[in-house]
C-alpha cells in the first residue's frame, strides 16, 4: 500500500477520531512528505533539528512542525522561527533555552514535557518528583515565551500489553494532578502525547490527545541516509 493508503487505514483504525495525527517524517524525503500533505496530513514529527530545518522551508508554509526527538539546546534556534511544538523538553535548563530563542524571533513557543514514564534507561524525562518541584521552585515565573500545553510520554518497548496501559494510565493520572493544582500562568496542560505505531490503540484508549506515527505510514525508515 502507498502513503495514503496507509493514511487511511491508520485513521480509521482510531478509537478516538479526535486525536491528533503527527506523520512521523523522520528519515523520510520531502516527496514521502508532499504526499501525506496531499493527503491531508497537517502535523509532521522530526527528531533531527537539522533535518526538520532542511525540509521546512522545500514544503507548505501551513505544515505544523512538531520536534519529537531529544533536543539539545544549542539547537534550538534552528527551530525556533517556525517550530510548532516541542514534545520532549526535560529540563528546565532547556526550557530557559527555548525561551530565549522564543524572546529573539518575537514568538511564543509551545511545549510539552516529557516524563519518564518506562522501565528503560535509554529514555528522556522527569520524574514526577522532579517535575512538582521544578514547578514549585518559582524560576518558571519569568519564562514569558513560551507555553507548557501539555506532557508526553514514551511507554516501555515491550509486547506485555498491560505494562504499556498502566504507563500510559500513570501519565494521564499525573496530568489530572497537575490540573487540580495551582499553576503558574504559563501552564495550559490540554495535550498528551503518547502513543506511537505499535501502542497507539492502547495511548487512545487511555487518554492520549495526540499519536506519533510513523513506519504505520512510511514504512521502515533507511538510516543509511
Amino acid at each position: 500500500m502507498g502513503i495514503r493508503e496507509n493514511l487511511s487505514a491508520v485513521k480509521n483504525s482510531f478509537k478516538n477520531p479526535d486525536c491528533l495525527l503527527i506523520a512521523v517524517s523522520k528519515t523520510k524525503p520531502v516527496e514521502d512528505l508532499k504526499e501525506a500533505y496531499e493527503a491531508g496530513i497537517r502535523d509532521f514529527g522530526e527528531n533531527k533539528v537539522q533535518e526538520m530545518a532542511d525540509k521546512q522551508p522545500q514544503l507548505p508554509a501551513d505544515i505544523r512542525w512538531h520536534m519529537i526527538g531529544h533536543l539539545q539546546r544549542n539547537k534550538v534556534k534552528y527551530i525556533a522561527p517556525f517550530v510548532h511544538l516541542i514534545h520532549g523538553v526535560d529540563s528546565l535548563k532547556l526550557l530557559k533555552a527555548i525561551d530565549k530563542e522564543a524572546t529573539k524571533v518575537d514568538r511564543v513557543i509551545s511545549c510539552l514535557l516529557q516524563v519518564y514514564i518506562a522501565k528503560e534507561e535509554s529514555k528522556f524525562g522527569f520524574d514526577e518528583q522532579e517535575l512538582l518541584e521544578m514547578i514549585d521552585g518559582g524560576e518558571l515565573e519569568s519564562l514569558a515565551n513560551i507555553r507548557i500545553t501539555g506532557l508526553m510520554g514514551m511507554a516501555t518497548n515491550t509486547g506485555n500489553e498491560e505494562v504499556i496501559r498502566g504507563e500510559f494510565r500513570r501519565l494521564k493520572n499525573f496530568m489530572d494532578s497537575l490540573n487540580a493544582r495551582e499553576l503558574p500562568p504559563l501552564f495550559n496542560l490540554r495535550e498528551l502525547s503518547m502513543g506511537m505505531s505499535g501502542d497507539y490503540l492502547i495511548a487512545q484508549e487511555e487518554g492520549s490527545t495526540m499519536v506519533r506515527i510513523g513506519s504505520a505510514i512510511f514504512g521502515n525508515r533507511n538510516y543509511q541516509q
